[in-house]
């Protein structure tokens, strides 16, 4: 028996894959599936299974293709609807994949379709579980997503998830591995471990979620306490999911166009495209196209490029590291952004040689921002998270997150000069390049954002910790 875990960092995603005497199955595959396809033929296994625990809203998974190119018979929990052909299983059904068994436990609650796959070894003996999105290691799943298609409250979903996890989760013995869909980053819970696999003993020892004289109404207050609004991608990754999508190969051959800059600049005139610049931070201060938008491939890419872009559908041209340009358009289709017209041959150097315009930030280190800051009060813009914020922060400073910063542009001031940071440097550039893009330039980005200005003695609120908030 092999049961690999296939983590991918940038998505704080697991996928797995399990074999047995010349049989495989794939539990949650990402949308390329080449890796796994040559894993089996490298192994003489045959793929025989796709298990989806739940239609994905943070990424769209590759069972369609994979279910394509293998024959494999694509297996959801009960209940779920698709636009393509898919085994629905029922709650206790059981699949052999060589000389062991999935089981199917319905564990409705993040999704009224969540799925938990039990695996029984070669001797019957419960082995591990693959929970989705209903059980993560520290956490449980958001009870929010699927509130609107099954027209409960996330209140109700809750209840639901309580009742899933105590009658189908719990029970099982505490030597049994806990193989989640995603670890710390992911949007899908609130408070993820960094650990990607862990065991059940263990979990119902220090998951909150799972203390056993916890009350339904206890645990529905604490798992819906403190839930920001999903990213606005995550219902259009949901129909991807249940309906299907174009195969990432011809995405991939479309978003790798070069374009000489006369091209790239034509293109986006004629289209709306965004122009999206994912180099390293330090470049894209030095130099940009205007209004372009930075989101660095070496940051979380995919998932922010779905909170502020948001619309999966959205044309968009690249401006990429030489060598990257796959790489990133393989990354936007992760999460459903096919619709990429192409990238800047030559980069930024030949766009500057053709006589194009350009822009920068401009950026100023911690210490300068000190000496500016004495006996002064600037007006000062955090963009990290709302919990970062409230358990430390620079006097003054107000809050306007990243994940909703398009809520907030009507409160930066239009003439006066302002500041902003983050934790370490990126988000803030993510937002400089928002707020470049809607006309508003009279701001100065910190570099270092947080950890620097802390370190540069500026004064900082007393430190409250995370889990108390």
């Amino acid at each position: 028996m092999i049961v690999e875990q296939i983590y991918t960092g940038c998505l704080s995603q697991g996928a797995y894959y399990i074999e047995s005497n010349g049989e495989a199955a794939i539990i949650d595959p990402l949308r390329e599936v080449a890796p796994y396809i040559e894993k089996a033929k490298k192994n003489n296994a045959t793929i025989k299974y796709i298990f989806e625990t739940h239609f994905h809203a943070d990424f769209v998974s590759g069972h369609v293709t994979l279910a394509k190119e293998t024959g494999a018979s694509i297996v959801y929990g009960p209940g779920a609807k698709t636009g393509f052909e898919s085994i629905n299983a029922q709650d206790g059904q059981e699949f052999k994949i060589g000389d062991i068994t999935l089981l199917v436990l319905h564990t409705p609650g993040h999704t009224m379709e969540s799925t938990t796959y039990l695996l029984k070894d070669q001797k019957g003996k419960d082995y591990a579980i693959f929970s989705g999105d209903t059980l993560f290691l520290g956490d449980v799943g958001r009870p929010d997503l699927a509130q609107k298609a099954a027209d409960l409250t996330q209140e109700d979903l809750a209840g639901i998830l309580y009742e899933s996890l105590r009658s189908k989760i719990m029970p099982l013995p505490d030597d049994v591995l806990v193989y989640p869909a995603h670890g710390a980053g992911s949007a899908c819970g609130k408070n993820l471990s960094k650990e990607t696999v862990g065991t059940l003993g263990e979990q119902k020892k220090t998951n909150y979620a799972l203390r056993a004289d916890m009350s339904k109404n206890e645990f529905i207050k604490e798992v819906t306490d403190g839930l920001l609004p999903p990213p606005q991608y995550f219902p259009l990754n949901v129909k991807m999911n249940k309906e299907g999508y174009e195969d990432i190969d011809t995405v991939i051959e479309s978003g790798t166009r070069p374009l000489s800059p006369d091209a790239f600049e034509a293109a986006a005139n004629e289209t709306g495209a965004i122009i999206l610049d994912v180099r390293d931070q330090e470049s894209f201060v030095k130099s940009h196209i205007p209004q372009s938008i930075f989101i660095g491939i070496d940051g979380s890419f995919a998932p922010w490029v779905g909170a502020m872009i948001g619309d999966v559908k959205q044309a968009i041209l690249l401006v990429t590291p030489e060598g990257r340009e796959e790489e990133t358009v393989t990354r936007l289709a992760r999460v459903g952004f096919d619709n990429t017209l192409g990238y800047l041959e030559g980069g930024i150097e030949k766009w500057i040689a053709s006589g194009k315009e350009i822009d920068t930030v401009n950026r100023i280190d911690a210490d300068e921002f000190k000496q500016r800051k004495e006996g002064k009060q600037l007006e000062t813009f955090d963009v990290r998270k709302p919990g970062e914020y409230l358990s430390e922060h620079v006097i003054e400073a107000h809050t306007t997150p990243l994940d909703f910063f398009n809520d907030h542009m009507s409160e930066f001031p239009s003439n006066t000069e302002f500041y902003i940071h983050c934790a370490g440097g990126y988000r803030s550039l993510i937002a400089a390049s928002i707020l470049k893009s809607r006309g508003i330039h009279n701001f100065i980005d910190i570099r270092g954002g947080y950890a620097a200005l802390k370190n540069s003695g500026v004064k900082v609120s007393d430190y409250v910790c995370p889990s108390t908030l």
